[in-house]
């Protein structure tokens, strides 16, 4: 299954790591990508969530099988709130789907005492309704089982599909490295320098980051972060859209006269506790890198947590099992029940043992942040995602399929596979197409 030594760590250049995250490693490498760009037309990427259960038939709670297009899941859940005139706490849903995409989520209304028929059909020019059913639980986040993808790549040569499907197979045998895509860093990919600016207890270099002009700023903030840069916060609070909640918070505090720690705490806690994952999605970046770098990342070694994926619960792998390589855990990895494991740095995270422990520290250190920065980070504020966790370092690509070929809109290859809950499927096609999937920063496309 694999020694305990790994290879000695590339270093965390502090540009690499501004950066959002190190250069990807591919798993795929020795295959050529096929290039080309994804989401040309919503229609090109189809999500459709794979149920953790099926409704009852009985119950307070309304389920219905909802296909969208240009709405995000949020939209949808207040669309679907002031048609059935109950508050959108009221609305259940597994996952966020991303906007420019169809997608298929299963979304729940809770109406005691009522039924589907008491209630209009529900109408929406970017949405319909696909089936109705009762059940007895409101659906909560994660309560899915992972998501079926089918996505078509435009601006490539149908012979390319040849290339797809050697990755798709490498991957398929393998798994795919469990890397956080582009949009857990933001529009300036900057997220997680938020992060590790909180966490450090920098508020002031915390507000440098999220208002300061910056060359990938969305073009209405442009005059109110230049506002911000000459000090009249209540001009960049007036001048800043009302989209953008985070910032026009932190400016209206700034307006105010209150200092840069309060300003930030004027920002939603959530979104705030965002920019600690972001930081922590970083550090896990740079140490998968180094699992594909060291050709690591399909076997288990002597400290590593072995993440089992059914329960989500770890297990310590000694070095005795490591060099040993019983059967049961060997085939155990082989069908994907289990994976080694990488940080998602926190207080309370299980901590890896031996080289592999070390690796993690190294990579936290690397990053300008010690143990002890976040125990007190921790201390001072209620950031929702401080504790930290572990998170598999690779998952599995379930049912794969390529094919290549010509429509009304041109060539393309299309690429269908389902993945386990909480993965990225641009991860898989950035292993495929291998080109910066900067397009869509949007949402989460498999949540």
């Amino acid at each position: 299954m694999g020694s305990s030594e790994m290879m000695a760590p590339h270093p965390m250049s502090s540009e690499s790591f501004n950066t959002g995250v190190t250069t990807p490693l591919y798993l795929t490498h020795e295959v050529a990508g096929i290039g080309g760009e994804i989401k040309q037309r919503p229609e090109d990427f189809l999500v459709e969530e794979i149920p953790l259960y099926t409704p009852s038939g009985e119950g307070e709670h309304i389920y219905m099988l909802v296909e969208k297009q240009g709405l995000s899941t949020l939209q949808l859940r207040d669309a679907i709130a002031h048609h059935f005139k109950v508050h959108r706490k009221a609305i259940g849903h597994a996952g966020l789907k991303d906007k420019h995409a169809v997608t298929r989520q299963v979304i729940s209304v809770h109406a005691p005492g009522k039924v589907p028929e008491d209630f209009p059909s529900f109408q929406h020019d970017r949405a319909r309704v696909l089936w109705v059913d009762l059940h007895h639980n409101k659906l909560q986040r994660g309560h899915l089982s992972g998501n079926r993808f089918s996505i078509k790549v435009r601006g490539v040569d149908p012979m390319s599909v040849r290339n797809a499907k050697r990755s798709l197979d490498m991957l398929t045998r393998v798994g795919v490295p469990n890397r956080f895509g582009v949009q857990r860093f933001g529009y300036l990919m900057n997220n997680h320098l938020v992060g590790r600016a909180l966490i450090m207890g920098d508020f002031g270099q915390a507000l440098e980051l999220i208002l300061a002009p910056h060359p990938n700023a969305p073009k209405g903030s442009i005059d109110a972060r230049e506002a911000y840069a000459r000090g009249d916060y209540q001009s960049a609070a007036e001048l800043m859209p009302k989209v953008f909640k985070v910032e026009r918070y932190a400016l209206l505090a700034l307006a105010r006269g209150e200092p840069p720690e309060r300003a930030i705490r004027a920002i939603d806690p959530t979104a705030a506790g965002f920019f600690v994952s972001s930081f922590q999605s970083a550090v896990f970046n740079w140490v998968l890198n180094e699992r594909v770098r060291s050709g690591t990342l399909d076997r288990l070694l002597g400290g590593d947590l072995a993440f089992v994926l059914k329960s989500r619960s770890t297990f310590l792998v000694s070095a005795e099992e490591a060099s040993e390589a019983p059967e049961d855990l060997v085939s155990r990895m082989e069908r994907f029940e289990i994976s080694p494991s990488g940080p998602m740095w926190g207080t309370t995270m299980p901590r890896a043992g031996g080289d592999v422990g070390q690796l993690e520290l190294d990579a936290l250190a690397q990053a300008g942040v010690g143990t002890k920065d976040m125990e007190l980070c921790e201390q001072r504020s209620d950031y929702p995602m401080i504790g930290g966790d572990r998170r598999p370092l690779r998952i599995p690509v379930i049912d794969p399929e390529v094919e290549g070929g010509i429509d009304e809109h041109g060539a393309y290859v299309r690429c269908a596979f389902e993945l386990p809950r909480g993965s990225f499927a641009t991860t898989v096609m950035d292993e495929v197409m291998k080109t910066e999937l900067l397009q869509d920063l949007e949402g989460a496309d498999g949540s």
